[in-house]
């Protein structure tokens, strides 16, 4: 049985089926997390920061990056949304990872990550990929915000998140624990039409 196929038998019937068509923008296609992403997790482990606010360890091992790729593999079927690897649309190369997470889905709520991995920035695929993930979000019934938590120095990420239409909405104080110390996060969303 195909993944796809795997996900939608199993999956929570509070979240709609893995899309049959990847959701795709620009230089980038969304696909599941798969095994060969290996080298794209422990590269993105790399960074400094994303470990710090994922759950991917720092300079993975092999075995580390596996275990990573595995728990994305289940994040629909424990209705957590939707995990996807950022691939290259001409290649089909694992470029970054993004996420659709639908925890308050039954409040018409969901909010968004992304990571591209440091080989394959400076190309706008961070932005691609969140108009891909937000068009993407826009089929979930029910769904009509979709949040993004920045923290005030991550000047990519904005304009990251500008470029693919979210606006900010305001600075939350002390909002998220990250490496042990409370820190203030930007929130930017888009909200559904209608």
């Amino acid at each position: 049985m195909d993944r796809r196929a795997e996900i939608g038998r199993v999956g929570s019937s509070s979240l709609p089926p893995w899309p049959d068509t990847p959701p795709a923008h620009g230089g980038v296609v969304l696909r599941a997390v798969c095994e060969t992403d290996v080298g794209m997790a422990r590269e993105l482990s790399t960074d400094p920061y994303v470990p710090a606010i994922g759950s991917l360890p720092v300079n993975a091992s092999e075995d580390e990056a596996l275990a990573w790729v595995h728990r994305q593999r289940e994040r629909h079927v424990e209705a957590a949304g939707f995990s996807f690897t950022i691939a290259e649309a001409g290649s089909g190369a694992a470029a970054g990872h993004c996420g659709l997470w639908l925890k308050e889905l039954g409040e018409g709520r969901g909010s968004a990550g992304y990571s591209i991995a440091p080989s394959a920035r400076g190309r706008g695929l961070a932005a691609d990929a969140l108009i891909a993930l937000t068009a993407f979000g826009w089929t979930v019934p029910g769904l009509f915000r979709i949040a993004l938590y920045i923290e005030p120095w991550n000047v990519g990420s904005i304009r990251t998140a500008e470029r693919a239409g979210y606006v900010r909405e305001g600075l939350l104080r002390r909002h998220q624990e990250i490496n042990g110390q409370r820190r203030d996060m930007l929130v930017f969303a888009a909200v559904r039409d209608g």
